[in-house]
């Protein structure tokens, strides 16, 4: 029987994972996702997520592909998922998409946001990042800016990471302003491992005037990780969305 390809759909809350890539001594999204699947497909399922997230990151967005002999197997599969699955992981959809169709390489984009709360909030002390003094938002947007004139990030990468290109394009970047609680928005064709992290932290230093904004594009030149400012708290943030083309998807009749 031919195998088929199929996308699933997801979310999660990250607090009680160690991100979403399988580890050996670690609880991950991924592990109790394919255990649930496994347990009710009956068969091996291995899946290839659209990227990874660190401990404790969220994603209201994640995308996976698995292969599979009998879509048969998949009738109510997302209400039984769900019924299984911890109530921080939540499954959305399973589509059908062409057979070389990658949840990873075919991403075209990706979307993260970062949560910050501006008061103590208990529904939000472990999804967003409390600020106890409120930094110049107008600064930090004006770094913000900056950085849609440059591609190479390196100084915002993990140190020593095994990357081939440190380049990525920014489409947008912006701040959503709420009551007591403010959304840094990023949208690119890639990131870097820990970047929008690390990004966060070093426009709060400008925020905080303990960096001034025409000092970012020294800290982009240098390409020097110890330049920029400390990586953000994990908790804050949120891959929001990965974009796909509308080809890879198969048009069910």
């Amino acid at each position: 029987m031919k195998s088929n390809r199929f996308f699933i759909e997801f979310a999660y809350n990250g607090t009680n994972y160690h991100g979403w890539q399988r580890q050996p001594d670690a609880i991950t999204v991924q592990e109790k996702l394919e255990e649930g699947m496994q347990l009710l497909l009956r068969e091996s399922i291995s899946l290839v997520g659209a990227g990874r997230t660190d401990a404790g990151v969220h994603a209201k967005q994640m995308f996976a592909h698995f292969e599979l002999d009998d879509p048969n197997k998949l009738d109510n599969i997302v209400y039984k998922l769900n019924r299984w699955l911890p109530d921080d992981i939540s499954v959305f959809t399973v589509v059908n998409v062409n057979e070389t169709a990658h949840a990873r390489f075919d991403a075209t984009a990706r979307s993260y946001e970062y949560h910050f709360h501006l008061r103590p909030d208990p529904f939000f002390n472990h999804n967003s990042h409390i600020l106890y003094r409120l930094p110049d938002f107008n600064k930090m947007n004006q770094a913000a800016q900056l950085l849609l004139k440059y591609n190479d990030f390196e100084c915002f990468s993990r140190s020593n990471s095994d990357v081939h290109t440190y380049l990525c394009d920014l489409m947008n970047v912006s701040f959503e302003h709420q009551k007591y609680h403010v959304i840094f928005h990023i949208k690119a064709n890639r990131f870097l491992r820990n970047m929008v992290r690390a990004i966060v932290g070093t426009l709060l230093e400008i925020g905080y005037d303990k960096m001034s904004v025409d000092h970012l594009h020294e800290v982009l030149k240098s390409k020097n990780r110890s330049m920029a400012g400390p990586s953000a708290p994990a908790q804050g943030l949120y891959l929001s969305r990965v974009h796909y083309p509308d080809h890879i998807f198969k048009i069910e009749d």
